[in-house]
């Protein structure tokens, strides 16, 4: 009853008029950042930030917005497959093996439709498992101590290579980058100045939402530039009338409560995420029909199946970030620098010292499903028709919104160059395929990493074996050796699978 108390409250926030409108915004730009092939959520919210600075928004609305942007992006990701041929994400890949060969059939409009409800119905069932789930996650963290939450950031570490599906070495690399920029800046503790360089402006350290649209939304214009100079606009795609039978809804409901749940599963895993989820829908799907199925050839339950998976995982993703301040996904890692620019601590205690952004957000989450539901299914003609518009219209917009809300934060030159050398690196490191989640959660966690290290070592008179004397320290590290072996073994297995698939 407690839970659903602090839900309505929840709504209560969601649905001020405010709120609600900035949230109907989110989920329709989320879309279309979804629609546009390689952008992508964590990439969609990382160009967003600015805005809700420039904005002026409250934590919640902030978030409420953002938090729509990301269900949107995810929702978005499967017209540009269905049509185009062309995932808008990872995760929207498997979506393509069924979706395209629909729309050669003419049957575009009820592949788009189909997915959508798809879409809704493994976010739901995601939903509902974060409302509850949640709490209790939180409940438990708060018997963490010191050396448990210092086991926890190093497994949170330890799974980059699953968030971020490259190679561990590279991820290390990058973290370890991420740690080194997070020293920067005066230490609280002796006072003393780390790599300032006595240049004033780095005194407090260098700001991570700059760090974050340099390295996401700069450098994804910087490819942009490179990948569609002298491109001519695409040509308009045809949409067929839609003829959605009761039928066709009835033969999808069960794969998409089917791929909910194990997207979820796989979302709140730390190092799992929505690809993960996605094909582990399609496959189980597409062995539970066995010989009645055309998966390949447009069916549609070869649709509803990665649609459900990868939508369940991103509302999974929540619940270890909200929780226990790790993020699940590169989204989720983006979400956590803006609840910690708003000096919120993600954790257990977020979920009673601001239990109003809390519900507010997963209030909004479920609202958002509605709203994407709504929008998607009589608008998608525009979503489809906004794919053909050029990226040297689109490009000087993002880099304005980006530019702008930068200095809006602080009203500072320096920040703005130091978007663009972060920019500058995040290009050359997506070059050199070395991801840039790492290093964002290097400089989130690093702090607090460093703090409770020193904790232990001050209580404990510097023993480090204190860092796993409890059970429960002994269990994490355990899970974090595990999950820095599993990718290494299981990664290349499950990408030969999707390629084959």
């Amino acid at each position: 009853m407690e839970t659903l108390s602090l839900l309505m409250d929840g709504f209560s926030t969601a649905l001020s008029l405010n709120n609600f409108l900035y949230a109907l915004m989110g989920c329709f730009i989320g879309t279309l950042i979804g629609a546009l092939p390689g952008l992508g959520p964590a990439n969609g919210v990382a160009i967003m930030i600015p805005l809700t600075f420039t904005l002026g928004l409250s934590p919640e609305t902030a978030l409420i917005m953002l938090t729509s942007v990301y269900a949107g992006a995810m929702y978005g990701g499967r017209i540009s497959s269905i049509l185009l041929n062309i995932p808008g994400d990872e995760p929207a890949m498997m979506t393509c093996l069924d979706g395209y060969p629909m729309a050669q059939q003419g049957k575009a409009a009820e592949a788009l439709a189909l997915s959508a409800l798809a879409s809704f119905i493994g976010s739901l069932v995601a939903t509902i498992g974060l409302i509850f789930l949640a709490p209790i996650l939180a409940k438990f963290a708060l018997s963490f101590g010191a050396a448990e939450y210092f086991a926890l950031f190093v497994l949170a570490f330890a799974t980059l290579g699953g968030v971020t599906g490259k190679n561990p070495a590279k991820a290390a690399l990058a973290a370890g980058l991420g740690l080194a920029i997070a020293t920067v800046g005066i230490d609280l503790s002796t006072g003393t100045q780390r790599y300032t360089f006595n240049i004033l402006e780095l005194f407090e350290g260098i700001d991570f939402i700059v760090a974050i649209v340099g390295l996401f939304a700069i450098s994804e214009l910087l490819l942009f530039i490179e990948a569609h100079r002298g491109s001519t606009p695409r040509s308009e795609i045809k949409m067929n009338p839609l003829h959605l039978s009761f039928a066709s809804v009835l033969q999808i409901l069960p794969t998409s409560l089917r791929g909910g749940v194990i997207g979820f599963i796989a979302g709140v895993l730390p190092g799992a995420g929505a690809s993960l989820g996605s094909f582990v829908s399609y496959t189980l799907e597409k062995r539970l029909v066995g010989a009645k199925g055309c998966f390949g050839k447009g069916d549609p339950r070869g649709i509803a199946a990665p649609e459900a998976g990868n939508n369940g995982a991103a509302s999974g993703a929540l619940v270890p970030m909200l929780t226990l301040g790790i993020p699940g996904s590169a989204t989720t890692a983006v979400l956590l620098a803006m609840l910690v620019s708003f000096n919120i601590t993600p954790g257990p205690l977020m979920f009673t010292q601001n239990a109003d952004i809390v519900w507010g957000v997963i209030a909004a989450l479920l609202l958002g499903n509605i709203l994407l539901l709504l929008l998607n299914l009589p608008l998608v003609g525009i979503f489809v028709r906004l794919l053909s518009i050029p990226p040297r219209y689109l490009l000087p917009i993002v880099t304005m919104v980006a530019f702008v809300g930068i200095y809006a934060i602080s009203r500072s030159a320096f920040d703005l160059c130091f978007m663009i050398g972060f920019g500058v690196m995040g290009y050359i490191f997506r070059k050199a395929d070395i991801p840039l989640v790492p290093i964002i959660l290097g400089m989130l966690l690093g702090p607090e990493m460093e703090k409770n290290l020193r904790h232990v070592m001050q209580i404990h008179d510097g023993n480090w074996l204190m860092l796993w004397d409890s059970g429960l320290s002994i269990g994490l590290w355990s899970i974090a050796i595990a999950g820095l072996v599993i990718p290494v073994i299981v990664g290349p297995i499950l990408r030969a699978r999707i390629n084959k698939h």
